[in-house]
């Protein structure tokens, strides 16, 4: 359990229209904290800086691509990024710094506990910076994307073990 309170500590991730990348970490991150033994203490949501796919299922080529590794993705709908965010999150994750920028702008408009990180700050192969968008490449494009998303979930997981002495139920 979470012993510093017994509040679950409560994570978003955040892509440009939440049908790419920001689901795909919250799939990718629920499996994680599940087989971790985390589900008691961690919520996770995702949404998007703008409002393009409001409503919208995960794009097919994220749904697929996450299937293959057995995480289910289909139940998510996108959502719009809001400031009311940063007083409901912990930590709010980028995938980019672009989205990170947007998000910045949020934060200005908000009173909130919500920390903001790109989320491959927490990678343990820090190759690279930033996920990059997968919407308008091939399959393969997904597939990286969920190389880099299983490292930084990884990374976070033990972040999280240390920042909020996290235990297993």
């Amino acid at each position: 359990m979470n012993t510093r309170n017994d509040k679950p500590v409560r994570i978003l991730f955040v892509c440009m229209g939440n049908i790419c990348r920001s689901p795909t970490a919250e799939g990718v991150f629920r499996r994680k904290i599940e087989e971790a033994g985390l589900e008691h203490a961690i919520e996770i949501d995702s949404a998007g800086t703008h409002s393009y796919h409001i409503g919208k299922a995960p794009d097919p080529r994220a749904l697929e691509a996450a299937a293959r590794r057995g995480i289910d993705l289909s139940s998510l709908r996108a959502r719009q990024a809001k400031p009311v965010d940063f007083e409901r999150f912990d930590y709010i994750l980028a995938m980019d710094r672009d989205n990170y920028r947007e998000l910045k702008y949020l934060a200005e408009q908000a009173s909130g506990k919500g920390r903001l990180h790109l989320f491959l700050e927490f990678a343990r192969d820090r190759g690279e910076e930033e996920v990059p968008d997968p919407y308008f490449g091939g399959s393969q494009g997904f597939e990286h994307v969920l190389d880099l998303i299983e490292d930084a979930s990884e990374g976070f997981i033990e972040h999280l073990r240390r920042e909020h002495n996290l235990q297993q139920a």
